[in-house]
């Protein structure tokens, strides 16, 4: 350790490399979190309703989301499928595996902020002619966003370090894959990583901060 020399302009040089993964690392994040939460939305629904039918499936989804790893979810897309003939590339099976966890855990949330808003609300809406899907969309929906706003943020964090385990199922092209394939062509094993760490931190915050405005600007009447 003490004859270790460090190298940071080799890494430095790599950066621009680095900013391609990440812009990546963010699609995958961003489509997980639009196709996670619309799921989350019918699934919430389904985990209110008073029918046994509806609530299964959707309780089954949550307890396999949120009590197993999100690597064997990945997993499970990338390699389990495919003993049923389905075949999914890193990319596919990363997106699906994140998207899967997403839409667990914002079912939750969404539940919850469903239960918060006055079920006069939705009665209100009915008052005013309009059927319980117009009414669910245009009055309770708005308000279910608003309450589980920054809980949705903390999630889509969580989607962008989720990332990372793509490079388990052989993704290359995010932001640890190309950190991966940058390290084993050069063995600088610090920098690369401590670089890939820092652009990270720099997204997950940028990210928080973006939504703590959108909110500020959003939801402050």
């Amino acid at each position: 350790m003490g004859n270790y020399t460090f190298q940071w302009r080799q890494a430095l040089r790599a950066l621009p490399q680095m900013l391609d993964g990440a812009l990546v690392t963010m699609q995958i994040a961003i489509l997980s979190m639009l196709i996670g939460v619309t799921i989350a939305v019918f699934l919430a629904v389904m985990r209110n309703s008073k029918s046994r039918w509806l609530r299964a499936p959707a309780t089954a989804w949550v307890e396999v989301a949120r009590n197993t790893p999100a690597l064997f979810q990945i997993y499970m897309a990338h390699f389990g499928l495919g003993s049923f003939g389905i075949y999914l590339s890193p990319y596919v099976a990363l997106l699906a595996g994140i998207a899967f966890n997403n839409a667990g855990y914002l079912c939750e949330t969404f539940r919850g902020s469903l239960r918060a808003i006055p079920s006069t609300q939705l009665r209100a809406g009915r008052s005013l002619g309009m059927g319980p899907a117009t009414a669910f969309r245009l009055i309770v929906m708005p308000q279910m966003f608003r309450i589980a706003f920054l809980p949705t943020m903390n999630q889509m964090v969580w989607a962008i370090l989720m990332t990372s385990l793509g490079v388990t199922v052989g993704m290359s092209t995010d932001l640890t894959g190309v950190t991966q394939d940058l390290n084993a062509r050069s063995f600088r094993t610090f920098e690369f990583f401590a670089l890939a760490a820092l652009i990270y931190y720099l997204i997950t915050k940028v990210v928080m901060l973006g939504a703590r405005l959108l909110a500020w600007r959003l939801f402050r009447y």
